[in-house]
């Protein structure tokens, strides 16, 4: 734990859910809850619930939940301590310094270690980018248009020719040599010993959303390879959870990101007035950055380059953006190269009217499928329409699906009814538009069978959380002991806990859970999505399907995991094989 249990709850509870949330989405009361648009998914009705009674949040649609920490966490990209903190000073809770256990005291050391070792090396950087050897990267940015201020702002910067420069002047600050190599600054082999990652390179210090340098990226000066070399990932640096630009973009009042492949592109694009840019770090775009970028916008246009490489990227990120409800358009550089030779040539009005005829994602993923077929032929033309046919039927939303439909005939000149047909028949064949079949039990019907024996388990919570009359049930017969995952264990003992205590109190339970990953997993357990069941006849069997899948799974675990030695031990759990035989034979009523 970092902050005492009774701490962090005195956040919790000073730090109305309603209030809080109200602040990023417009919420609506309808009867004791209130919804809204999720935030964390594209919809177009109301399905994110906000609970006052429950303090918690939960989406009917992606399934998003937790408390007021977890959505900080989840919207703003923080840490567990981070939310913790950031509610503490919105209600005036003054926090002592934090509690650290030795582990939780070793890692929280570790990255203040290695943010302030990464702060150091850009200063280092930026001032021998101005000494008279750093002239040479001095001079290619120059050369390149940016402006003294520019280079300031970003904290440019230059690393010597001399292979370990750098690594002389961080021991020289007093940290060790295992220090710097974890910050991703030095190397090692037998030939060389240790010496500096980067050398004769410009430098791009990397900021997280806090503008704290997290990692470096650098251009080589001359033609060594790679060109470009960017910093490993560190226990403060992980490239598919950041962006180049982010901490500055996030600031913009434009409503949507200018996303760019490199890091010239972002500066030359915010020195021209267009901050909102941002640019992935080396890597292609990510589920990761697209989740992160949906915490401040709701729309992309893709400023990649124009060569094919640039139009594989743009074609790979379209999907990627649209899973995580984001809306993408593609602006096309021609004749330019990219959006850093694009404003040098022809300025930032020019590009202004190139986002103003952006292309949307989906029509522009049809214009380079056509490429592939033979459009004179009516063969090639059929072909490609059958494939257009198969993309279109990734519309899950019918109203946006017909819209495109629409788009689609009106831009290539065919009927929108034999398109529709098409694409109908299309999801019929691929088995997408097949009538749900009734499933055989009524577990079957709220959990796919593949989700096994934690999916049942998870069920069995949300019940608790949701009716006190069920969690008196299910209690009867299954106890915390049976929960067979070890977090599922233990959120069941809170659980149970609260309730000998006569007190239930889910949002506080996930106060317990400190890691971020955790938390999450923690939050998911109370938000299981479950078919709703319409008889009372329904719910009692899936009540006792469920309970006796728990049970018997438990008692396979315990079998394994039983020492061959220990006689008590198997007579315990051949006489919990009876009782569960016997259970078999009770109808569980709900009356």
């Amino acid at each position: 734990m970092y902050y005492s249990d009774e701490l962090i709850e005195e956040v919790r509870m000073k730090n109305d859910i309603v209030d809080v949330i109200s602040g990023y989405v417009r919420l609506q009361k309808k009867g004791s809850s209130y919804f809204g648009l999720c935030p964390f998914h594209n919809e177009k009705s109301p399905s994110f619930s906000v609970s006052r009674q429950k303090q918690m949040y939960y989406c009917f649609g992606c399934g998003a939940g937790g408390n007021v920490f977890t959505f900080l966490m989840e919207y703003e990209n923080l840490t567990f301590v981070e939310a913790v903190q950031m509610l503490a000073e919105r209600a005036g809770v003054e926090l002592p310094v934090m509690e650290y256990s030795r582990e939780a005291k070793e890692r929280a050391d570790l990255k203040s270690i290695l943010l302030e070792i990464n702060k150091v090396a850009a200063q280092y950087f930026y001032v021998q980018l101005k000494s008279e050897q750093g002239s040479v990267g001095y001079t290619y940015l120059k050369n390149r248009g940016l402006s003294d201020d520019t280079i300031r702002g970003f904290g440019l910067g230059y690393s010597n020719k001399y292979s370990n420069d750098l690594y002389q002047y961080m021991k020289s600050k007093g940290y060790s040599e295992e220090q710097i190599r974890q910050a991703g600054l030095i190397s090692t082999d037998e030939k060389n010993g240790v010496y500096d990652k980067f050398w004769n390179r410009v430098m791009f210090p990397i900021m997280d959303v806090n503008s704290r340098v997290i990692g470096f990226g650098g251009r080589v000066m001359g033609d060594a390879k790679p060109k470009y070399l960017n910093s490993p990932e560190t226990p403060v640096f992980d490239k598919s959870r950041n962006l180049y630009g982010l901490n500055r973009a996030r600031a913009s009042k434009k409503p949507y990101f200018l996303l760019c492949e490199g890091y010239m592109d972002v500066i030359a694009l915010h020195q021209a007035g267009f901050t909102n840019a941002v640019a992935s770090l080396g890597t292609a775009l990510t589920p990761g950055h697209a989740s992160l970028i949906k915490r401040y916008v709701q729309e992309v246009y893709l400023t990649y380059d124009s060569d094919e490489a640039g139009t594989r990227a743009a074609l790979r990120g379209i999907p990627i953006l649209k899973a995580a409800g984001i809306s993408a358009k593609v602006i096309r550089m021609d004749p330019y190269k990219d959006p850093d030779e694009f404003i040098q040539n022809l300025g930032a009005e020019e590009f202004e009217k190139r986002i103003a005829d952006a292309r949307n994602g989906f029509m522009f993923s049809l214009e380079i499928l056509q490429r592939e077929y033979d459009m004179d032929s009516p063969e090639g033309k059929t072909a490609f329409f059958r494939e257009t046919a198969r993309r279109l039927t990734g519309f899950e939303d019918e109203l946006e699906r017909n819209n495109y439909i629409e788009a689609v005939a009106k831009a290539y000149r065919v009927s929108p009814e034999s398109l529709q047909k098409l694409v109908t028949k299309t999801a019929i064949s691929d088995g997408l538009a097949k009538p749900v079949e009734r499933p055989k039990s009524s577990v079957e019907k709220m959990v796919k069978k593949e989700d096994g024996h934690l999916t049942s388990q998870k069920v069995l919570l949300t019940w608790m959380i949701e009716d006190r009359r069920l969690f008196r049930t299910i209690s009867q017969y299954i106890h915390p002991e049976d929960f067979t995952e070890e977090l599922y264990k233990t959120v069941a003992e809170l659980l149970y806990k609260q309730y000998a205590e006569g007190e239930l109190n889910p949002a506080k339970i996930l106060n317990h859970f400190t890691e971020e990953e955790m938390h999450r997993e923690a939050a998911s357990l109370f938000h299981t999505r479950i078919r709703e069941l319409s008889t009372k006849q329904e719910r009692e069997q899936a009540l006792e399907e469920t309970i006796l899948r728990v049970k018997k799974n438990s008692i396979d675990v315990q079998m394994r995991q039983l020492d061959p030695a220990d006689i008590a031990g198997l007579q315990r759990l051949m006489e919990e094989k009876r009782k569960l035989t016997d259970l078999k034979k009770l109808h569980i009523s709900l009356d």
